[in-house]
């Protein structure tokens, strides 16, 4: 029980995840025999749909935007500030910080991780590796949503009888970029939201909320 409590922030997402994920992949398994039953052609059957290039374009620029939204912000509040919102430093905190605020090589604590303790290009890597990480995975995701996407059109020109088109003329097609920009504008709005708005309202007992009491201009930090 006690692991459960201590990781139930994980378990409840990574649940709502896979039951967001299978909805999907049921609903665009119905909608996509839909289609294939008004063109006169038999439907496709569930395994087949999970590995299809439409399936996988769905999901692949869904995932490459979420991830883009997490490196920009990850990164930009390092050295960008916004006074008064949980979701950034103090003002005259910008930066990566110090060895010692990040208790890092020699102002390391006893169970630090032992990354955290090395020297040269393993601790520059741990002290970056959510930043890889989340870029790895949105270049990764765009990687696998621009190849998925070229399948999908292909599939598309080849039933209005038009020639098919390569992986780099995709990349510069409206399609493409309609996938990708009406994903990244929402996720940016997003965010920019969260920002602007934990400023002045607040949720009682949220992590990503200052207190109730606090003052608008003053960071959670400041509570401490």
């Amino acid at each position: 029980m006690r692991q459960l409590r201590d990781n139930a922030l994980s378990l409840v997402f990574g649940a709502l995840f896979v039951l967001a994920l299978a909805g999907q992949s049921v609903a665009g398994w119905f909608e996509n025999n839909e289609r294939l039953a008004q063109h006169g052609m038999p439907p496709e059957a569930f395994g087949a749909f999970l590995t299809s290039s439409e399936f996988v374009v769905d999901v692949a620029e869904n995932w490459q935007s979420e991830f883009l939204q997490f490196f920009l912000f990850i990164a930009a509040t390092i050295w960008f500030v916004q006074r008064g919102s949980p979701e950034s430093k103090k003002p005259g905190d910008e930066g990566p910080g110090t060895d010692k605020d990040q208790m890092v090589g020699e102002h390391a604590k006893p169970d630090s991780p032992s990354w955290a303790r090395a020297r040269g290009i393993r601790r520059t890597i741990f002290s970056n590796s959510l930043l890889l990480v989340m870029g790895t995975v949105f270049l990764l995701s765009w990687l696998a949503q621009s190849l998925a996407g070229t399948v999908v059109m292909n599939s598309e020109n080849a039933e209005h009888g038009q020639a098919p088109i390569s992986w780099v003329e995709y990349l510069g097609s409206p399609d493409f970029w309609n996938r990708t920009l009406q994903n990244w504008q929402s996720e940016f709005l997003a965010v920019g939201a969260m920002i602007a708005l934990s400023i002045f309202l607040r949720q009682r007992g949220s992590s990503e909320s200052k207190p109730v009491g606090l003052p608008h201009y003053a960071a959670a930090t400041e509570s401490e």
